[in-house]
């Protein structure tokens, strides 16, 4: 609502719908003909799922090749559907550090990376396009802001190297400090 977007008027017109439940009833809804997002999806004609988070699904099972089949059955179960999937995953670590094991960029088509980025003691949001399949995409490290207009790209991180380890440094720093 702070962005002007109206989901409650997308709901009464039947473009959206919010399902809220848990990772057990989601993988046995998909599991099972005739589940909710299927039925919704078909009364619908839904096209797009955005499923936040599917870290949700880390609750189910401590065992990662567990967690691995699950998550690839729950994915291929949304393709089965003719839906395109936008899935979000809560990064273990909020500023730099270790992303951790990725169990899902092997299965899915396309793979965005969204962080945070501390520069000149401010907070600054940075995105890029790490997997698009069949696609020779851009590899720029770009800002972002979500607006009231949606997502706005924006420029590259010009003259910084280090964004996606959590301590950029302006490359002239970083030449100095090699060559002196």
């Amino acid at each position: 609502a702070s962005f002007g977007w109206d989901f409650r008027r997308l709901e009464r017109e039947n473009k959206l719908r919010v399902i809220m439940t848990s990772p057990e009833v989601s993988r046995a809804d998909l599991e099972s003909v005739g589940g909710t997002i299927e039925t919704l999806a078909r009364e619908m004609g839904a096209r797009r799922v955005l499923v936040d988070s599917i870290s949700h699904f880390d609750q189910l099972t401590e065992d990662p090749v567990e967690l691995r089949s699950v998550v690839y059955g729950f994915i291929n179960a949304l393709k089965r559907e003719g839906l395109t999937s936008i899935l979000t995953r809560e990064s273990p670590v909020l500023l730099g550090g270790d992303e951790g094991d990725n169990a899902i960029a092997f299965v899915v088509d396309s793979y965005t990376l969204l962080r945070y980025v501390e520069m000149d003691s401010a907070i600054r949001k940075a995105l890029l396009v790490l997997k698009l399949r069949g696609s020779d995409h851009a590899k720029d490290i770009r800002q972002f802001e979500i607006t009231d207009q949606g997502l706005e790209i924006m420029s590259k991180f010009e003259g910084q190297e280090g964004i996606l380890s959590g301590s950029p440094r302006r490359m002239a720093d970083a030449f100095f400090e090699a060559f002196g």
